[in-house]
Order: C-alpha cells, then structure tokens, then sequence
C-alpha cells in the first residue's frame, strides 16, 4: 500500500482574504488601512457604488487594482464591473458581471427597480437628453400618482354627495404619500429580516 500523501492547508492572507474581515470597518478605518490596502479600497469602491457615486468608486477601484498582487488583480477586476454597473444603473452588465463573480444573479424585481432607477435617475455620465427625459419621467410619475388618489379620493366621496376638484387633489395627494410611506416602512422591515436571516 502506497504512503498516504501528506494534505498541506495553505492559509492565504491575501487581499481577497482581507475583504470578509474589513467589511465592518468605518470609511475613515478603511482609508487609513496599510496592511491590506487593496482590500480596504475594493470595500470603498463597492460602498461608493451602492450610493450611485459611480466616478467615486472607478477611483477606489483603481487604487486597489494598483494595490493587489497580480493574482489578485482578475478578481478586483470582477468586482469592480460588478459595482460600476451598479452604479451607472447599467442592469444587463451588472447580471453578467455579478455571474462572473460566481454570485447569484439579481432577480427580476432587482432588475427593473435598477433598470427604472436608470430611466428616472440616470447617472452624472449620462447625455443631456437622457437627463431630460428623467426629469420629464419624473413629472409624468408625479402627475400619475396624484390622478390615482384624486380618483381614489372622488370613488370614496362620491356616496356623500362628491368633493372639489382642489380638495381632492389634496386629499389624493395625502392618500398618495400615506401609502407610500407605508411601503416604505414595509420595504424596511422586509430588508431587516433578510439581513439577519
């Protein structure tokens, strides 16, 4: 019987490594950071992408790309794609880049809240016209929802003898922004149990 090969468990302390333990660190940790900066800067990178600062997060992830060991630089790569994606609301290259990573796609409400979030909100990158045509959306929206709770409001008032124009204008817009913080609160709770499940 042959000689059972001895298993050697090779630790990488690398910068990939790095990044699980930095996630909890503040900003301002993760700028003074020496030991593993390329980590520190693909988590800032990341963070700045999740608040739509796209030109804010191409430099961090420069910086961590010039930071990294050359083995590492593929996977910061990915990451970056990923984040930039997200943060030019560009939803067809976040799924693949997000596949790339070896990460779950986003689902599909994921995908046309960004992809309605790029029509509404475009990024800074974005034309003149394609800022003007989120603007113009914007306002379409806004009328929209106003005419939903006027005719909300005039369906209610309709058996006690109807209501004006401009108190049911005001009325739908009450109705509109209650309901709308109700979701809002939903949405919350939903995202805090997902993230301690």
């Amino acid at each position: 019987m042959p000689p059972k090969q001895r298993q050697i468990r090779i630790e990488q302390r690398g910068s990939m490594a790095a990044i699980e333990a930095l996630q909890d660190r503040s900003d301002e940790e993760l700028q003074a950071e020496t030991r593993h900066k390329a980590a520190a800067m693909a988590i800032l990178g990341a963070r700045a992408a999740e608040r739509f600062e796209a030109e804010e997060s191409r430099a961090y992830f420069q910086r961590a790309i010039a930071a990294a060991r050359p083995q590492e630089r593929m996977q910061i790569r990915r990451m970056a794609d990923a984040s930039l994606a997200l943060a030019e609301r560009r939803a067809g290259d976040l799924k693949q880049a997000v596949q790339r990573l070896g990460q779950a796609p986003p689902t599909g409400r994921q995908m046309f809240a960004l992809q309605a979030m790029g029509l509404l909100l475009p990024p800074a990158s974005a034309g003149i016209v394609k800022r003007v045509r989120g603007i113009v959306l914007i306002l379409l929206l806004i009328v929209a929802l106003l005419a939903v709770g006027l005719g909300i409001v005039e369906l209610i008032a309709l058996p006690f003898g109807g209501i004006g124009v401009a108190p049911g204008v005001l009325l739908g817009f009450f109705l509109v922004a209650a309901v709308i913080a109700v979701l809002v609160v939903f949405g919350r709770r939903r995202q805090a149990r997902a993230k301690a499940r």
